[in-house]
């Protein structure tokens, strides 16, 4: 079943492999970058972790409660796996109501155009040739933070209260200042 590292980290990353080999050196890489992470052997096991059905119906939801529960923020999978392809599980959680913004990357031994492109236009943020090394780990965290910066919590609301808020003469005062800048910008 799927392991979990123990040490409370801010980004929580599923990584999806059927070797074994590969799956340790996913593991150590994003441990050592101070992520948390679960490792699972497949596709349908990544889903079942998710809270998703392995069925053939695309993204069917099970438990919308465990989606949030496990606090996944970024997924990345190997392509060619048995049963379920790393592009299977790339197009259910895409499919899926509730995964759909998690940002997946997909990885592959294979050097095929044709595949990458199919992924990254599927919703896949990256493609990455393995071995995974730690310059492809260094390239995840954009990913995680423009992810992490589209949620809307109820600190973000207040903030957004807050600016509207702000009187209307300093209102007035900041855009003058902006369209002063730009101009000066495009001159």
């Amino acid at each position: 079943m799927a392991q979990v590292a123990t040490m409370d980290h801010q980004f929580h990353v599923l990584a999806v492999d059927d070797s074994i080999i590969d799956r340790k050196l996913i593991e150590r890489l994003l441990k050592t970058s101070s992520y948390q992470v679960t490792v699972v052997d497949s596709g349908s096991k990544a889903l079942e972790y998710l809270g998703l059905s392995s069925d053939e119906n695309e993204g069917v939801e099970i438990d919308h409660s465990h989606v949030r529960e496990v606090g996944i923020n970024l997924i990345i999978t190997d392509y060619s796996m048995p049963g379920m392809t790393g592009y299977d599980l790339l197009r259910k959680i895409k499919g899926s109501s509730s995964l759909k913004d998690i940002p997946v990357i997909i990885m592959s031994s294979e050097n095929v155009p044709s595949r990458i492109n199919r992924c990254l236009e599927e919703g896949a943020e990256e493609f990455f040739l393995k071995p995974l090394q730690q310059s492809d780990v260094n390239r995840i965290k954009p990913h995680l933070m423009r992810e992490k910066r589209q949620k809307v919590t109820p600190n973000s609301l207040k903030r957004k209260a807050m600016v509207e808020c702000i009187s209307p003469e300093k209102t007035r005062k900041y855009n003058n200042l902006c369209g002063i800048f730009w101009q000066n910008i495009c001159e």
